[in-house]
């Protein structure tokens, strides 16, 4: 998986997990890339404490909101956080201050990966 990974993902997975496999939310989200059951079935993960499957899966689904919200990060990580239906009903990132942290955090992450990468 790791010539895979871009420092997106790894953003997501530090925010998500803080890179720890068998890290599990109080809202049924499971393993590095904090995958809920249903997302996991979706992209195919048959095991979500595998972390290969598991980073496979929500690697996947990044994908998937990426097209669906033609690039706009802000609004594929709101989606990957509150879900696709919570950004839909608010007309963008929703009020929610877990959500808009998680933006902003991830963002943050990503920008100072990617800096890092320049080196």
């Amino acid at each position: 998986v790791g010539s895979e990974m871009c420092i997106r993902d790894r953003a997501v997975m530090s925010t998500e997990s803080a890179f720890n496999p068998n890290a599990r939310s109080d809202r049924n989200a499971f393993g590095l890339m904090q995958i809920i059951p249903e997302t996991a079935e979706r992209f195919g993960v048959t095991d979500i404490m595998d972390p290969v499957q598991n980073i496979r899966g929500g690697m996947a689904y990044l994908r998937w909101l990426l097209n669906y919200y033609r690039g706009d990060v802000s609004l594929v990580l709101a989606a990957y956080n509150a879900g696709p239906k919570a950004v839909e009903r608010h007309g963008g990132i929703p009020p929610y201050k877990e959500t808009r942290h998680y933006v902003q955090k991830t963002v943050r992450r990503y920008v100072n990966n990617y800096l890092r990468s320049l080196q």
